[in-house]
C-alpha cells in the first residue's frame, strides 16, 4: 500500500533564521513557524485562538536562500515531510523531536510588507525566480487566467482595504 508523508504550512516566522553548514560544507537552516487556527466556543460563542509552533529544517541551496531572505514575523508557505529524529542530552535522557524536513518554499506577503515578493525555490531546482505567490504551483497557463465570470466582480481590485 502507498504512503504519504506531506506537510503543508502558510505562517509567520517566529525568530530570525538560523544558517550553519556542515563538515561536507551544506548549508542547514532552522526556522519556527507558527500557525493560528481560530474559532468560536460552542459553549459560550467567545472567539477562540490556538497558535502551533513547528519546527522547519531547509537543506543546501534552500537553506542558503531561506537564510537569506526570511525574517521574524514574515509569512512563508512550505512544503515538506515530517521526520522525527531521536538523541541523547547531556544528561543521558533520550529526547525525540519531530521537524519538517521542507523541499518548497515561498516568501508571501508584498515587498513593503517585508514578505519577499513572492520568491519560491524548489528542492534540486535552479536559483529562485520571482513568481506571484498563488497557490495554483505547477498549474497550466490557462488554469492560472480564470474565464471571466458573469459576475461583475472580474476587474475589481485584489488589494481588499480589511
Amino acid at each position: 500500500m502507498a504512503s504519504v508523508n506531506k506537510v503543508i504550512l502558510i505562517g509567520n516566522l517566529g525568530r530570525d533564521p538560523e544558517v550553519r553548514y556542515a563538515p561536507s560544507g551544506s548549508a542547514i537552516c532552522n526556522v519556527t513557524i507558527a500557525t493560528t487556527r481560530n474559532w468560536k466556543s460552542k459553549d459560550s460563542g467567545e472567539r477562540q485562538e490556538e497558535t502551533e509552533w513547528h519546527r522547519v529544517v531547509f537543506y543546501d541551496r534552500l537553506a542558503e536562500i531561506a537564510g537569506e531572505y526570511l525574517k521574524k514575523g514574515r509569512p512563508v508557505y512550505v512544503e515538506g515531510r515530517l521526520k522525527t529524529r531521536k538523541w541523547t542530552d547531556k544528561d543521558g535522557v533520550e529526547k525525540y523531536t519531530t521537524e519538517i524536513i521542507a523541499d518548497q518554499m515561498q516568501l508571501l506577503g508584498s515587498r513593503d510588507g517585508g514578505g519577499g515578493g513572492g520568491m519560491s525555490h524548489d528542492e534540486g531546482g535552479a536559483a529562485p525566480a520571482p513568481r506571484a505567490p498563488a497557490a495554483a504551483r505547477g498549474a497550466s497557463p490557462a488554469a492560472k487566467a480564470p474565464a471571466k465570470s458573469n459576475t461583475g466582480f472580474d476587474d475589481m481590485d485584489d488589494d481588499i482595504p480589511f
